[in-house]
């Protein structure tokens, strides 16, 4: 060794030279000196990852060249100091030796070129070699320069300062001194800058830093080329404040290093939102002011419609305000952001005692709080018409001022928001009409008011809005009419109101006393100076009769006021207390304007400011008084169009729907005229209508007349006043209508809207007209009697509204239907039910009830509700509300405040009939109230003054009463205190409706409101009222069960679910003071609201009667049938009914019995596993005693479910409802199904266990041998151990193997395997065979018969040889094809019995093939009428005997090879092996051990528990839920079937259901399943529901075993398997494998095995979770469900002898054998001799007749149909309608007629035309009512 910088000789191993301390390295050819680095590349870094500090003190050079060795390091020097620059400086000249020569200096570094990843240099020229040394931080690198004193350096990193070093370099290697500089690689920009947000004033950045070391960022801000703003930051994010908005910024962001150089810049644009975008931000509006708000959103029920949790963030706002203002709530605008932190930091102030005031000024945060204004004018620029309309309704009630001019500060444009104030009608009495107690009702918009305008010029120290306020409020009841700076955040900078004029009414009441102005006047308000909104200024001026100017100061701004034309009165109110005010500015404006005194107001300093209010209150007053200005607000439209402001009446769809509108309304002279004219056919006709659809049912007038003949006449009256109906054209005002309502879009809400609007102002002005008249000839009642009533009749004549259209409408409708389908009329009219249903969903309500005709356009409202589903699916589900009350007392008001809705309560119409509206439930609360849509019904009043003269108007309130309560889920009664009196009458048709629902099956929840209660203790006062109420109804109770013969009804809650506590709500009045100028009162929106958070209570745990729209209709009819048939016990009106009830019953107790023998079974399987083991329990002496037991124990249980069953039926039959007694004469068939099932289950379960016994007495045995290998190899291993410590050395692991696997060898050699024998299975199967057949006579037979040859081939049936006698050819074939059919099934059965048995993999047992032998027998003795022979028989057990001998004797040598006992110790070889060496080494084994006992004993054990219990639990889940209906009975079942059959309405599946019944059935049973357990996780969850039960409870025996005191593992390990022996059935192999060699110590071996659990349970939940294959999983169950199922519903497996249709009789031994439905004889193969076409008689009609049938059965000769029980004595086919068969089987045969025939070989039958014109959906009603499905 030596040193390659001084040449001393090292000695070897030595690294650093002694002398020099340079690096020593052996001698050899030195290296290349080019590239070579001393970076990370050594240690694997790569190019693009930056190098880190190295760990060790020390590299490896020992690949590097000599040159580079010449540098040293020293030994101690960390990592990060070897790679500073500072280190490259060499030692010292002094060390080195003096014989050395000393190279020339390369000279001073010349830079060229710097760039970000390279840089080029020069140096002094010289004829030497060069040594170029670079570095920074993290990199350092050598190269070596041949004839050039230049070098370009690449590869660098930007940004990072880096030093480099030349020296030049001698032949004989010395050195010279080395030339160092240091300079900076230019930096990168930075990466992916972006702009993060964006306010109106400022702008936030972010960028990537770039690689290399930045000092800092230098960030400008420009604007269209000019620098704004400049920042240098070391962050990588910054924000730029106080911009510009709505303004283009242009952000150039640049890196700076340490020494100033700068890189290029990265550049980005962003623009400042304008302060209406910043504001919709804040408030999560943004998104709205393109995609407008609209009123069904907004009404929409979501979890928000019923939280009071104040707003946490400023997007909450808006929402919060539109809730409250849709329940017209005057806190609306009170709505302020609550910080989360508010309480807190209040609690804390209170218990600082520190008094520091200066952080509660500073503590004024005002970036949660948004000026109400704001609030109010984002919404309407973000919402449509409608929306904008509601809220402008809704304030107006509140007593809010609304908008008139709506500013866009974006813009800059201006909207009249003339449309948005359509809505407003104001009733008010001026003081001219006060005397006659006259009044004015009119739309505010058409009211011609003089209009006073309030601005502002300049800065103002008196508050406008303020004073406007007091200046409109009485003293006595004060109002904040116009938002002002004292109110809850008023004082909050206004951001985008500015420019907003604002108006309000001032409506006198006609009482001197109180009002403060004789005479209606409009005020405005204007938002802003007028220096910046002039355009609204003039529209002012030119509106108003006066405008009020504020003022502190005019100096020059006087000039505006002189500028403006100006129609109005200029006023100038002015603050002389202002330090601003200027008296000679106000003198010379005066001048200026020729104003006079009186046209200027000033607040002095010796007025307060009651004063000053009361002075400009007078000022006002006069002005009133002698201004004839007025203009309604509709005529402004023409003064905004001069000054180019917008209209919202200006959009093309609201002007169109206005034509439209007006087309129709302006025709209208003479309402009743015009009705009877153009509004034909819902007149006269369609009340006599009305009342024959009641007449046909209830025959009241029928007299002495015969009823079939009266029947008749009310038929022919029927059709000819349809006929007369459809005689009159759609008149032209309809063809306009609907014409109108047939646009899409906002046209047709606009229209309808327009229509109404219209029609009202109409009926205002004609019922004004009536009324004043009414109330002339009042004076005198006596003499102008008939006058009267006739004023009387034209009031009520005169309502005229969108309704009635609709209505005619649906008139329209119902007479075309009735034409073909061809019609032209109707094709026409064929789209009106789905432009209806688009109505209900655009808010408009639906009159379900004509409350003129008393009546429900039934085909009408039907249709409508099924294009309604249509348009909503999936999402169909409702939840009910209605209303109920005495007229005029809020309802509609109630209904309107609680849900935001528009029933109509105005134009004094009360509502006549019902009418529903549907509201949205947000797609978030869905969940919650378990339905889409809430449907909301309100209906006339009960007791209503129009129709108390007439003798049928408490019947009519009775049907209306019980209609509503039918069809609601809750039902809210109605209940004004001041009308206490009629309250009675109320209630007792309430109770008559709610009993009556009762009876249906129905038990609606009911509320009780009683309204004008305003004092806070009213529910506490009422407690008395409350029991007295109670009282009253459990009386009315008793009075309507006795009327309509229900007398075990004696209290009210017997017929409802109603609480005296819960179910009470006391509501104050509506107004709060005295009205016009009364708001809301705020109590009656608070309690409203409480009554509506209660309800969306009672909504989310309602049962919905009617879950969806289809089944509300189908409630609608039934009670609507009801109704008109007087008929309140329509759905348990037969017996069919009560039977099919009681077959419901009975299936739930049948499975409950199945389902625990089969838990029980499944036990004592687990018992008999385990017997003679370790896990046995309780050990019994001999194994016969054992199954003894066992049987004993099934039959203790059968019978004690035998009696269970018995009972129920007993209590069944003596319950006192449900009417029992029609299915009294089933008793005893249920009674003989109940032993049947018992003797069956028996049967099973005794054969099962003798045969499970048995084959576990052979696996004992087994056991045993197994165990005794086991014992002698553990003995040998120990020895083993023994032998080999006794060395005491330690040994490699290959010897340890070759020793061990010399002992295995020698105990294998040593050892005698003795297993099971091998036996011949088929002989077995014949044994048993020639057994079974012995008392056939056919033994013989089977002397010489091969039964493995058996079975090969198909099963053909040929008809000789088994006909008890030569028939004709055709009837032989007809029972050769059902005999074939029948040993075709009959083998499917058999194979599939063979595949469930081959799948336990379990040993053969006789009882197999006995099971088989058992099966075939109960087939052909179910199917003697086909006279079989004993031939047929021997020739069929031979075909199914041969492949089942076959597949068990594959089955049991497969048994004998899995348990073979050499092979089961082989398998644990590798096991003994482990245990061996670690008892050799004494190793800890507790850990392996557990995991051992767990993964080879328990996991086998549980996923076999797992899987044996699933089967049960499947079957559990079919019987609930969706599939609960169809497997609920077997008739239930059959309609499901028949249902899905027609929906498919495929020719191939009818015919597997007709020809192959019960193979359809077992199929349709399994896709069931499988389309169940394929959505969702459904499987899943059930493994994991059992394998939590049995991880519980080895748990369990675990803690148990802990508790033993146990010598050795191996005992403690038997403990845990004695707790489980009666769950699990463990391996015993791999438990005794797993017991031996166990050195493990109890308490360590415990907590493992706890833990291995644990992660064994978490593997099987994986495991699981993964296999979703549902089908495999169902092939793996012990139990399955498929064939649970299908014992449950197929039943006796009968088919009517006719026409083949499946008995659903319930039980198994019935006597008689019936069906709900029977099909058309044809589609059960029967045909006529002669023609040989298909049989269209139907079996319910045909056995009543005269005709005849042969058959087999009959000898083939000819029978009397009629005597039919004769031949088939245990079928019953009645001839009740009810159940005959229905249009559904008439349906299938009409459309594949063709074929059938082609099926069948016969030919067509001959089809009746009515069938042909049989639809589809007639097919699906008609087998709804076959099968009584409501």
């Amino acid at each position: 060794m030596k040193c390659i910088r001084c040449h001393t000789l090292c000695e070897v191993g030595q690294r650093f030279c002694l002398r020099c301390k340079a690096v020593v390295e052996e001698e050899g050819e030195p290296c290349s000196l080019n590239d070579v680095t001393f970076d990370r590349v050594r240690s694997g870094a790569t190019e693009d990852t930056l190098p880190m500090d190295s760990s060790s003190d020390e590299e490896d050079f020992q690949d590097a060249s000599d040159l580079f060795l010449d540098l040293y390091l020293g030994k101690d020097e960390d990592t990060s100091q070897r790679v500073q620059a500072d280190s490259l400086e060499t030692e010292p000249s002094q060390q080195m030796d003096a014989a050395v020569a000393v190279p020339t200096s390369p000279g001073e570094i010349t830079v060229h070129y710097v760039g970000s990843d390279s840089v080029s240099l020069s140096w002094r020229p010289s004829d030497r070699r060069y040594a170029l040394t670079y570095s920074c931080n993290t990199q350092r690198e050598i190269r070596s320069i041949q004839g050039s004193n230049s070098a370009v350096v690449e590869g660098l990193y930007p940004g990072t300062e880096y030093t480099f070093s030349v020296t030049s370099v001698t032949e004989d290697r010395n050195l010279s001194a080395v030339t160092t500089m240091s300079m900076y690689t230019k930096p990168l920009p930075p990466e992916r800058v972006k702009i993060d947000q964006v306010s109106s004033e400022s702008v936030s950045l972010g960028w990537d830093k770039p690689i290399g070391v930045t000092e800092a960022c230098l960030v400008t801000c420009s604007c269209d080329g000019e620098e704004v703003q400049k920042i240098t930051t070391e962050s990588n994010t910054l924000t730029f404040s106080s911009l510009s908005p709505g303004v283009k910024y242009s952000f150039h962001v640049s890196t700076v290093l340490k020494n100033g150089t700068q890189s290029k810049s990265a550049v980005t644009y962003g623009r400042t939102k304008t302060h209406l975008e910043s504001l919709l931000l804040d408030l999560g509006l943004e998104q709205h002011y393109t995609e407008k708000l609209d009123l069904s959103t907004v009404l929409q029920i979501d979890e928000k419609t019923v939280t009071d949790e104040p707003a946490q963030t400023l997007s909450a706002l808006p929402w919060i305000f539109l809730k409250r203002l849709m329940m017209v709530n005057v806190t609306a605008r009170s709505v302020k952001c609550t910080s989360l932190g508010g309480e807190a930091s209040c609690d804390a102030s209170f218990c600082n005692i520190d008094l520091d005031l200066e952080s509660v000024v500073d503590n004024l945060d005002s970036s949660n709080v948004v000026n109400p204004l704001d609030i109010v004018t984002a919404l309407f620029l973000c919402s449509n018409g409608f929306l904008q309309q509601e809220m402008v309704l809704k304030m107006s009630m509140c007593q809010f001022s609304v908008p008139l001019l709506l500013h866009n500060c974006d813009t800059e444009e201006c909207t009249l928001m003339l449309w948005a104030m359509r809505d407003i009608v104001k009733k008010f009495r001026p003081h001219s009409l006060a005397d006659s107690r006259g009044f004015v009702e009119d739309r505010i918009v058409l009211s011609d008011l003089p209009m006073v305008s309030f601005v502002r010029l300049g800065e103002c120290s008196l508050s406008k809005s303020l004073i406007l306020n007091k200046l409109l409020s009485n003293p006595q009841q004060y109002h904040d009419t116009f938002v002002h700076h004292d109110m809850e955040c008023g004082d909050s900078p206004r951001r985008i109101s500015n420019g907003l004029v604002e108006i309000s009414w001032y409506l006198p009441s006609g009482k001197k006393n109180i009002d403060i102005f004789g005479e209606a006047i409009a005020v405005t308000n204007l938002r802003g100076d007028i220096r910046s909104f002039e355009t609204q200024y003039s529209f002012l001026c030119q509106t108003s009769a006066a405008v009020f100017v504020f003022f502190d100061n005019l100096d020059t701004k006087y000039k505006l006021l002189t500028s403006q034309h100006t129609k109005a009165q200029l006023f100038l109110v002015g603050n002389t207390q202002s330090k601003s005010f200027s008296i000679d500015a106000l003198k010379r404006t005066a001048a200026e304007l020729n104003l006079k005194k009186s046209s200027i107001i000033l607040k002095t300093k010796q007025m307060n400011e009651a004063d000053f209010v009361k002075n400009l209150r007078n000022t006002v007053g006069e002005l009133i008084k002698n201004s004839k200005s007025k203009m309604p607000l509709e005529q402004m439209a023409e003064v905004a169009h001069e000054l180019g402001i917008l209209v919202d009446e200006d959009y093309k769809e609201c002007q169109s729907a206005k034509i439209n509108a007006d087309a129709i309304t302006s025709k209208i002279y003479d309402t009743p005229q015009y009705k009877e004219s153009q509004l034909p056919l819902q007149g006269q006709i369609w009340k006599e209508l009305a009342r024959i659809e009641k007449e046909e049912c209830r025959l009241r007038k029928a007299g002495n007349q015969n009823l079939e003949m009266y029947k008749s006449e009310l038929q022919t009256d029927k059709r000819q006043l349809r006929e007369q109906q459809r005689r009159y054209d759609i008149s032209e005002a309809m063809t306009c209508f609907i014409n109108a309502i047939s646009s899409t879009g906002l046209e047709r809400t606009y229209f309808l809207k327009w229509m109404r609007m219209n029609l009202d102002n109409m009926a205002r002005k004609n019922l004004s007209g009536l009324r004043e008249l009414y109330k002339e000839k009042s004076q005198n009642s006596s003499e102008n009697k008939d006058e009267i009533a006739d004023l009387d009749r034209q009031i009520s004549n005169s309502s005229l509204g969108t309704e009635h259209f609709l209505r005619e409408m649906g008139q329209l409708y119902e007479s075309a239907v009735l034409l073909e389908e061809t019609e032209e009329s109707r094709q026409q009219l064929k789209h009106l039910p789905r432009l209806c249903a688009e109505l209900l969903l655009d808010g408009f309500p639906l009159e379900l009830v004509d409350g003129d005709a008393s009546n429900i356009p039934l085909r009408w409202v039907s249709d409508v509700l099924h294009q309604l589903n249509v348009l909503v699916q999936p999402k169909s589900k409702i939840l009910v509300v209605t209303v109920l009350g005495v007229q005029s007392t809020g309802k509609s008001t109630l209904l309107n405040t609680m849900f935001g809705v528009q029933f109509a309560v105005s134009s004094g119409r009360c509502t006549r009939g019902a009418f529903m509206l549907l509201i949205k439930v947000k797609d978030d609360f869905k969940k919650e109230l378990n339905c889409d849509f809430l449907v909301i019904i309100d209906t006339e009043g009960l007791k209503s003054p129009e129709l108390a003269q007439l003798d049928d108007s408490y019947e009519h309130d009775n049907e209306l009463a019980t209609l509503v309560v039918g069809l609601s889920d809750v039902t809210i009664i109605n209940i004004a205190m001041e009308n206490s009196t009629e309250m009675k009458d109320i209630l007792q048709i309430v109770v008559h409706a709610f009993l009556r629902m009762k009876e249906v099956g129905k038990k609606p929840k009911c509320q009780f409101v009683h309204q004008n209660v305003a004092d806070v203790s009213a529910h506490d006062k009422n407690m008395r009222d409350r029991k007295m109420l109670l009282e009253q109804l459990n009386e009315m109770t008793q009075a309507a069960a006795r009327m309509e013969n229900k007398e075990e009804n004696k209290s009210f809650t017997d017929v409802m679910e109603y609480n005296p506590e819960t179910g009470n709500w006391y509501i104050p009045g509506l107004w709060h003071g005295n009205p016009p100028m009364a708001p809301v009162n705020a109590g009656y929106s608070e309690s409203v609201y409480e009554f509506k958070k209660n309800m969306i209570e009672v909504f989310q745990n309602c049962e919905a009667s009617g879950n969806n729209i289809l089944d509300f209709l189908e409630w609608t009819k039934s009670l609507w049938n009801a109704v008109k048939y007087e008929n309140f016990i329509f759905s348990f009106r037969n017996s069919l009914v009560a039977y099919m009830k009681l077959c419901v019953e009975f299936s739930k107790w049948e499975w409950s019995f199945r389902k625990h023998m089969h838990t029980w079974m499944t036990n004592a399987e687990t018992r008999i596993s385990n017997f003679g083991t370790i896990a046995m329990k309780y050990q019994t002496g001999d194994v016969r005693d054992f199954l003894h037991h066992l049987k004993s124990e099934a039959s203790i249980e059968l019978v004690q479910w035998e009696k269970t069953l018995l009972d129920n039926l007993t209590k069944y039959f003596e319950q006192a409802d449900g009417h029992v007694y029609l299915v009294e004469r089933y008793r005893e068939d249920f009674a003989n199904s109940t032993k049947s099932l018992k003797r069956e289950i028996e049967n099973s379960v005794l054969s099962k266990l003798g045969a499970d016994v048995e084959i576990q007495q052979g696996m004992n045995k087994l056991a045993t041998i197994k165990k005794n290998y086991t014992a002698v190899m553990e003995e040998k291993v120990l020895k083993l151990v023994e032998n080999c410590r006794e060395n005491k050395c330690q040994r490699p692991d290959q010897e340890l193997d070759r020793e061990f696997e010399k002992v295995w060898e020698e105990t294998v050699q040593e050892l005698s395997f003795t297993g099971l024998k091998k036996i011949d299975i088929v002989s077995h199967v014949l044994s048993q065979l020639r057994s079974n057949m012995m008392q056939k006579a056919v033994n013989e037979k089977l002397n010489n018969v091969k039964l493995e040859d058996h079975g090969t081939k198909p099963f053909i049936v040929s008809p000789g040889g088994f006909l008890k006698k030569l028939v004709n050819s055709i009837y032989m074939n007809e029972n050769t094809r059902k005999t074939q059919a029948m040993a075709d099934n009959l083998i499917d059965k058999c194979k599939e019995f063979v595949r469930e048995t081959v799948q336990n993999k379990t040993n053969y047992h006789d009882t197999y093939i006995q099971e088989i032998l058992h099966m075939i027998e109960e087939k052909l003795e179910a199917n003697r009428n086909l006279g079989t022979s004993n031939k047929f028989e021997l020739s069929i057990k031979l075909y199914i005997c041969g492949f089942a001998s076959r597949a068990f004797q594959a089955m049991h040598e497969q048994f004998i090879c899995e348990n073979n006992p050499r092979w089961c110790l082989e398998q644990f070889k590798g096991k003994y092996l482990a245990d061996f060496k670690d008892l050799f080494s004494g190793q800890d084994q507790c850990q392996k051990k557990a995991a051992e006992f767990t993964n080879l004993c328990l996991r086998p054990a549980v996923e076999a528990c797992v899987t044996n219990s699933l089967g049960l639990e499947i079957v559990d889940v079919m019987l609930t839920g969706q599939n609960a209906f169809q497997f609920s009975s077997r008739t239930f079942f059959q309609y499901s079937i028949l249902k899905q059959l027609l929906s498919a309405f495929n020719f191939d599946d009818y015919v597997s259901y007709i020809c192959h019944y019960e193979a359809f059935v077992k199929n349709w049973i399994l896709n069931e399943i499988l389309k169940r357990f394929s959505q969702g996780n459904k499987m899943f969850e059930l493994e994991k529901y059992q394998l939590n039960g049995i991880i519980k409870v080895i748990n369990e025996a675990i803690s148990k075993a802990q508790t033993n005191e146990n010598d050795n593992i191996k005992e403690f390990l038997q403990d845990i398997c004695r707790e489980l022996g009666e769950k699990l059935v463990i391996p015993q192999d791999a438990l005794e494998a797993t017991m031996i060699l166990n050195n493990s110590k109890q308490e360590q071996f415990a907590h493992w095995l706890k833990t291995s659990v644990v992660e064994m349970e978490q593997s099987l939940t994986e495991e699981f979770q993964k296999a979703g294959d549902v089908k495999t999983k169902l092939k793996r169950q012990k139990i399955k469900p498929q064939n649970e199922l299908f014992t449950r519903v197929f039943g006796c497996g009968k088919q009517c002898p006719f026409c083949g249709a499946p008995c659903e009789a319930g039980g198994e031994a019935h006597n008689e054998h019936c069906a709900s439905i029977h099909r058309p004889q044809g589609l059960g193969q029967f045909r006529f001799n002669v023609s040989m076409k298909l049989c269209t008689d139907i079996c319910s009609s045909a056995v009543f007749s005269e005709g005849s049938f042969k058959c087999y059965e009959t000898n083939e000769e000819l029978q009397p149909l009629k005597k039919y029980r004769e031949i088939f004595p245990n079928w019953h086919i009645p001839a009740d309608p009810s159940i005959q068969a229905s249009d559904y089987w008439k349906y299938v045969m009409a459309k594949f007629n063709k074929e059938f025939a082609i099926q069948y070989v016969a030919h067509p039958g001959d089809i009746p035309p009515a069938w042909k014109r049989i639809t589809k959906e007639q097919a699906e009603n008609s087998l709804r009512e076959s099968f009584s499905i409501n």
